[in-house]
């Protein structure tokens, strides 16, 4: 049986030992205490053609159109077909011509909105994100843990999408919303877990590697090569990102090929459903196959896979002094994914309410979104490039409209002439929308990059999917109450405004991404030279968690 404890003589043995290797390792000390680049291991393989393109095709299957969007649409649909009339009473049909255009169903002895439900469904979803980011995330750092967690949330969320050919009877919308909950999940899942490989990825590029070396020769400033590496990260992040509405593209096209023979068939929806989801199986299956072994240390002794996630977490928070700009960004990042999740959750009810939930109308509002993601994901690189301009001057940019969206939704409390009721405006939502928040989740990736500590990628990526995903446990429960006592989708616009203003002031104002960044590497470094000063090398000696060893 592993040891989890040690005897006080043992303890004090290892005291004296990792004493007297701190003392022999002052100046390494002193000079990790000024190191401000990440490590590159150079065992670590180059990567591949193949490796980088089968990272691109991830991302072009896990576009999120069945998870994210066709699954809510099937799952409110069956629910409001299920539903009734609250102004004329049970027996009624949501969907009559006459209808008030309220919808409840029985729920927990009473009844509640068909849209309380649907945002019920999102906010458990992300609460158990939160519990998966938290207790198995950063675990995923060591040895190849990371990539079977990967693959295991990937194929839990295909098998929820073609489960969905079952959902055929709005008396199965207890179902539908089940499956949409683990699709859902998953799927959030598979994009915290792909994403953390990214910066290992970025940093392991035949161009990055010769970054690397003409700074060591003194070929090139520290200034220029963060510049260019930052540089080199944004390529690899917008690539990924426009191939994932490229993705988005083909798939909706694909809809095109069954709704329009096929727009008189009942089952059409699930058809759908199970084509795109094929999609993402043919087009993610191969970074599986291609991506390099570039495995963690391995786990410490006396350690768990369900430990050792929380113990990281609570460690990484406790240096949050030595982190500032890292933990700052985290915190209002968390506020701002709430307000936008949460914000994309309402108005995507306003729209299948307004559209009749027509898959047919929603596929062609989402290509008008995925033509201009794609194109301004790339358009938005080239002005990077060309200009050269930071990543947080670009993620600004963006964040202006996030503002704006919930604003907007705002104004249709006072006025019926604008703010999410007519159909115009949900054409513009989703072409505002792709121009500006496609290249939002790029950047907000790479911002994440370049404040992570070299070495602690999964841990760091867990809690910015934390903030990302897990985060709008908050709002959709906060919105659905106010939806409840108002009677009025629109109610909830206010809050989310609020919460997307004070979050995007902080980051405009908050967070030094340049300091942020030496900050970061330093932190790594130090930990790294006492881990090997006191013998760990992740081999789990006492007075650590992780690989981390406790400090002061």
């Amino acid at each position: 049986m592993p040891a989890t404890k040690s005897s006080t003589d043992d303890k004090g043995s290892v005291d004296a030992v990792a004493g007297e290797a701190l003392d022999k390792t002052s100046n390494d000390l002193v000079e990790a205490s000024s190191m401000v680049l990440a490590p590159v291991s150079q065992d670590e393989p180059i990567v591949t053609r193949k490796e980088l393109w089968s990272y691109y095709m991830y991302y072009n299957g896990d576009n999120g159109v069945g998870p994210l969007g066709f699954s809510m649409t099937l799952f409110q649909s069956l629910a409001t077909s299920a539903g009734y009339d609250p102004v004329k009473g049970p027996g009624s049909s949501c969907l009559a011509a006459d209808a008030s255009g309220q919808c409840v169903l029985p729920w927990g002895g009473g009844t509640k909105a068909v849209a309380s439900i649907v945002l019920i469904a999102n906010g458990v979803s992300f609460a158990v994100m939160t519990l998966i980011f938290t207790t198995i995330g950063s675990a995923a750092d060591y040895g190849t843990f990371g990539r079977w967690l990967l693959f295991a949330v990937t194929v839990i969320c295909w098998a929820a999408q073609f489960a969905s050919m079952s959902l055929t009877e709005p008396s199965r919308w207890g179902l539908a919303m089940a499956l949409f909950m683990v699709g859902f999940i998953s799927y959030g899942a598979t994009l915290v877990f792909f994403a953390a490989a990214f910066p290992r990825l970025a940093r392991n590029t035949a161009h990055a590697r010769k970054l690397r070396e003409k700074y060591e020769a003194g070929e090139v400033s520290l200034e220029e090569y963060e510049r260019e590496e930052s540089l080199e990260k944004n390529r690899i992040s917008n690539i990924s990102t426009a191939h994932s509405n490229i993705g988005y593209i083909v798939v909706l096209c694909l809809n095109l090929s069954l709704l329009l023979p096929l727009n008189t068939d009942p089952r059409v929806n699930n058809y759908c459903l199970v084509l795109i989801n094929g999609y993402w199986v043919i087009a993610g299956i191969w970074w599986f196959i291609f991506q390099q072994p570039r495995p963690g240390p391995p786990l410490p002794k006396g350690e768990s896979y369900l430990t050792i996630g929380w113990k990281q977490i609570w460690l990484a928070v406790k240096q949050y002094k030595k982190l500032p700009y890292t933990f700052i960004y985290l915190f209002s990042f968390f506020l701002l994914a709430d307000g936008l999740n949460t914000t994309g959750t309402l108005v995507s009810i306003c729209q299948n309410d307004k559209f009749e939930f027509s898959f047919l109308q929603n596929t062609y509002l989402g290509l008008a979104q995925a033509i201009t993601s794609t194109a301004s994901t790339l358009g938005f690189w080239y002005i990077q490039r060309y200009w050269k301009i930071s990543t947080k001057k670009m993620f600004v940019v963006t964040n202006v409209f996030t503002i704006i969206i919930p604003f907007w939704g705002m104004l249709g409390i006072w006025t019926d002439k604008i703010g999410f009721h007519n159909v115009w405006e949900f054409w513009t939502y989703n072409v505002i929308f792709g121009i500006f928040q496609a290249p939002y989740y790029a950047f907000s990736q790479t911002m994440m990059a370049e404040l992570s500590p070299p070495e602690y990628d999964n841990m760091f990526f867990g809690l910015f999917g934390l903030s990302n995903r897990a985060s709008s446990m908050i709002g959709p429960n906060v919105i659905q109450a106010i939806i409840d006592k108002s009677g009025s989708n629109w109610m909830g616009f206010p809050f989310l405004f609020a919460l997307c203003a004070s979050a995007s002031l902080i980051i405009w104002f908050g967070v030094d991404v340049h300091k942020g960044r030496r900050d970061a590497a330093k932190w790594a470094g130090d930990i790294r030279v006492k881990r090997n000063a006191a013998g760990l090398s992740g081999e789990g000696a006492k007075g650590t968690s992780g690989g981390l060893v406790k400090s002061d």
